[in-house]
């Protein structure tokens, strides 16, 4: 299953249903978001298959809501072409994916030797624990104006950061 854009899907539906007025809940959002933390633990450590089913438990959960309530709000003709560019979605595999990076590759400040990348703060993450997760794994931080961190270093380093987030989230999950 392509995952990448399963999730780019339903990311743009979330934004049509903002365009249209519409309120998503948080859990909602949430879910999308573990679901792409998780893809990210999987890319840069493909060993974590474990993670594959939780995955699509998340995109499954947003799925369910969002098609659900496109039918209610939009009616059937909207919500099955939703269903139908989710159906075409669903038959890209990870090979023909894009990859879900930023599409700029220049950081101001960050050495050319070091790879980044953003980090949202939130409840669910907030600055103080991605301080610390960061710490541990010998990388740098910088606060962004836009509500996001700036959390670079080795790429193995990151890749590490990633995965301890995805086990954190996961494990938040449980809780």
């Amino acid at each position: 299953m392509g995952h990448n854009e399963v999730w780019r899907t339903l990311d743009s539906l979330i934004a049509e249903f903002r365009k249209r007025g519409e309120t998503v809940p948080l859990n909602i959002i949430e879910d999308l978001r573990s679901a792409r933390t998780l893809m990210q633990v999987l890319k840069a450590d493909p060993k974590h298959a474990e993670n594959i089913p939780t995955i699509e438990m998340y995109l499954g959960n947003v799925e369910s809501y969002l098609i659900f309530e496109a039918h209610q709000k939009f009616g059937a003709d909207f919500a099955k072409d939703w269903m139908q560019k989710l159906r075409e979605a669903r038959k890209t595999t990870d090979a023909e994916e894009e990859p879900l990076e930023p599409s700029s590759k220049f950081v101001q400040g960050v050495p050319r030797d070091q790879k980044w990348l953003r980090v949202q703060v939130s409840d669910e993450m907030p600055e103080n624990e991605i301080k610390k997760l960061a710490a541990e794994c010998s990388l740098s931080t910088r606060n962004q104006p836009d509500g996001y961190m700036l959390v670079y270093g080795d790429d193995s380093r990151i890749k590490l950061f990633i995965q301890k987030i995805g086990e954190k989230l996961q494990r938040r999950k449980v809780e």
